[in-house]
């Protein structure tokens, strides 16, 4: 037992059914300040549609009425052994509930189904620290920016050098449309040349396309063009009162004409008159590139709490450093042809869990 907390008596935990998904589950998503869009229970078809991992969500209700969820994937990998992820592929995770015991009894539940599975680890990604006896890894934030109604006003709000970065692209000829489905394929063109060139195997388009499925008119993409070209995309949620942009890239090729100020712009644009209050920049690691360019925006940094749980429930949390050993994979993956990386990253990308 790692949870540094006692467990309350009067906390039931139990495996959350499809009636609870329909209804305390899609309730407390909706009303708990702390739900994440890693809550969403549409998570559930998509990931399992498009790389067949098995669910494992957990509910949780105390004496008062209280509730709490905890979604999970178990990702039974190949050589590296099964592992229980909340929430795989996503920037967070871990518990959604309205009282730490909730939290803690939740959070012991998983790492008891996660040795009857035969996990090696329980990971959590979470937006607030968890009362373990475990360090969190806290290389990784998410950067967020509050949006006003007005879509003029932001403007007015943005940093200079930002503004003046949109108006170059705008007289270099770029352009942006914002669509559904009918985007995917030239998007899942630049995002695979780009995941090549950073050494990273690709989601599969697969999984990109049950995305848009699942979340219907709440999911969009985003694309820069010049003429006939497309320079770069990004992949749009909408959650609550928040737009959320979970995979973003642009060719390098491109990168001297700067699609991504345009891109964002226009994002940043339509988010606003959507009525969405709050934009998410997705997860950077702090100091790193994309870090910059996203804190550019006036932006704010918002902590992530990445825990690696051994099942044993002995253990510090950090993950081990990846060492030279992937450093010289990853430099090798990015001297393969596209049409591999293409064909094979896929099936290497749905065991990668972050």
């Amino acid at each position: 037992m790692t949870s540094a907390a006692v467990v309350r008596p009067d906390v039931s935990v139990f495996r959350a059914t499809p009636a609870d998904m329909a209804g305390a589950w899609g309730r407390a998503v909706g009303e708990l300040p702390g739900s994440h869009l890693a809550h969403e229970t549409t998570w559930i078809e998509v990931i399992r549609r498009a790389y067949g991992h098995e669910p494992l969500y957990l509910g949780a209700e105390d004496g008062d009425g209280q509730v709490g969820f905890l979604p999970a994937f178990i990702v039974r990998r190949p050589v590296l052994g099964t592992i229980v992820t909340s929430m795989p592929f996503l920037d967070a995770g871990g518990p959604c509930s309205s009282s730490p015991s909730l939290a803690d009894a939740l959070v012991a539940r998983l790492i008891d189904e996660s040795r009857a599975v035969g996990a090696r680890a329980v990971e959590l990604r979470c937006t607030q620290p968890l009362r373990l006896g475990v360090r969190p890894m806290e290389s990784k934030v998410t950067l967020t920016l509050s949006l006003p109604a007005d879509p003029d006003l932001l403007w007015r709000q943005l940093p200079k050098s930002i503004r003046n970065r949109v108006r170059r692209t705008t007289r270099s000829g770029l352009s942006v449309t914002v669509g559904g489905v009918e985007n995917l394929a030239p998007f899942y063109d630049v995002f695979a040349a780009r995941m090549r060139d950073l050494g990273s195997p690709v989601h599969a388009l697969a999984f990109l396309r049950a995305v848009l499925d699942g979340f219907g008119p709440r999911a969009w993409i985003a694309l820069v063009r010049k003429d006939d070209a497309v320079l770069g995309g990004l992949v749009a949620i909408g959650f609550k009162d928040t737009l959320v942009v979970p995979w973003a890239s642009c060719r390098k090729e491109f990168f001297s004409l700067d699609p991504n100020a345009l891109l964002y712009w226009k994002t940043l644009e339509m988010a606003c008159a959507r009525g969405f209050r709050r934009f998410d920049f997705g997860r950077s690691s702090r100091n790193s590139g994309t870090y910059d360019f996203k804190s550019h925006w006036g932006s704010r940094d918002e902590q992530l709490f990445w825990y690696t749980i051994p099942s044993s429930g002995q253990g510090g949390g950090d993950r081990p450093s990846p060492g030279r050993g992937a450093a010289l994979l990853t430099q090798s993956w990015r001297h393969l042809p596209l049409a591999v990386t293409r064909h094979l990253g896929p099936h290497i990308r749905k065991y990668l869990t972050q």
